[in-house]
């Protein structure tokens, strides 16, 4: 059995998908999730705005020993994704401890700009 690592809560609070892209890559944001356990991580993400109610109850497993980029535009709530163009903040919360990494790739210029940071967690 594969020790567990990381925390159970995370939060990300600078969350942005831009309207548009310049080039051939596209803007995006990851929630990269490591999980060091042998038992699969059962991920809930909870989406907050400035001036609208959470999205919440977003369900996401990922596999025991496995890494996964979840891409937040993918992320929907009764079919609805997360708004373009809208500043957000992201909480994920885990059933088992799980590590946290947030990537964005802003491609809204020629100059491509790449950011990654640890997500801050929660004890």
């Amino acid at each position: 059995m594969h020790k567990q690592r990381g925390e159970k809560l995370w939060y990300i609070p600078d969350g942005y998908i831009p309207e548009s892209s310049s080039g051939e890559l596209t803007s995006h944001e990851s929630i990269c999730v490591l999980n060091t356990s042998s038992e699969d991580a059962l991920i809930k993400i909870t989406i907050y705005f400035e001036d609208r109610e959470p999205m919440e109850d977003i369900m996401v497993v990922v596999a025991g020993r496995r890494t996964k980029h979840i891409r937040t535009s993918t992320l929907h709530q009764g079919g609805m994704p997360i708004p373009v163009g809208v500043p957000y903040a992201i909480e994920v919360q885990s059933d088992i401890p799980i590590i946290v990494q947030y990537s964005r790739l802003d491609s809204t210029q020629a100059e491509n700009a790449l950011m990654s940071v640890m997500a801050h967690p929660i004890k």
